[in-house]
């Protein structure tokens, strides 16, 4: 089965045993969570010590750039070969330095973020179909967050209504690879000059729609 991803992923996996099949769940951390506060600590104070983890986990992003859209298999032997020893050297020095520090230092409580939840930041390392983090997960969510806000705005039921039908096209039409402009502008023409009758409607529906000059040709 392929993992779900969050902020905090959980992979599922399925094992045999005494002829049932199971679900083993393993919660992988998003580095790019356990990256921020060295970003945010060394932007505070310049630290060398969180400019080294920062240059320490850019080195598995660059790996992972050269591996991005490879299939699982290939991910999953090039971060063994490459990612591997960085991120063991990683935990090393995190845990050689931790002492080290004042603990109540906002460095210290990022090393020992980092610290607590290891297993979960490694499990990349072993699947490949993993990312080492949630980033392009947020990025697709969060035009469906700020909609949601501005849905609040939509000032009655019957606008509420109307917000929703006009986002669903829109988002329909995404997934049908269809420019939203182009399609509601075309949709609407049609519709309002007569064109289309009203037992044509369902060729309208973004998943049957062509652009109208594609349509006379076809039919010429």
């Amino acid at each position: 089965m392929a993992p779900l991803k969050s902020e905090k992923v959980v992979s599922i996996t399925r094992l045999p045993r005494s002829g049932l099949v199971q679900c083993a769940l393993s919660r992988a951390r998003d580095k790019a969570h356990a990256r921020r506060p060295f970003y945010e600590y060394y932007t505070a104070t310049e630290s060398p010590l969180a400019a080294n983890v920062l240059a320490r986990i850019g080195k598995l992003y660059e790996i992972e750039a050269g591996i991005r859209g490879q299939p699982p298999d290939v991910r999953r032997a090039v971060r063994q070969l490459r990612s591997r020893p960085l991120v063991e050297d990683l935990h090393l020095w995190l845990q050689d330095h931790l002492p080290r520090l004042p603990g109540w230092t906002d460095l210290a409580k990022a090393m020992r973020y980092a610290l607590r939840h290891w297993d979960g930041l490694i499990l990349y390392l072993d699947d490949g179909r993993l990312e080492m983090d949630t980033n392009i997960v947020e990025r697709a969510i969060r035009p469906v967050t700020i909609t949601r806000k501005n849905s609040l705005f939509a000032g009655s039921d019957a606008g509420a209504r109307h917000w929703a039908i006009a986002n669903t096209l829109v988002q329909s039409c995404k997934l049908n690879d269809v420019e939203p402009l182009a399609y509601l502008t075309d949709v609407l023409q049609r519709v309002v000059s007569g064109r289309t009758k009203s037992h044509e409607l369902h060729t309208l529906l973004p998943w049957n729609w062509r652009p109208e000059t594609a349509a006379m040709a076809t039919a010429a």
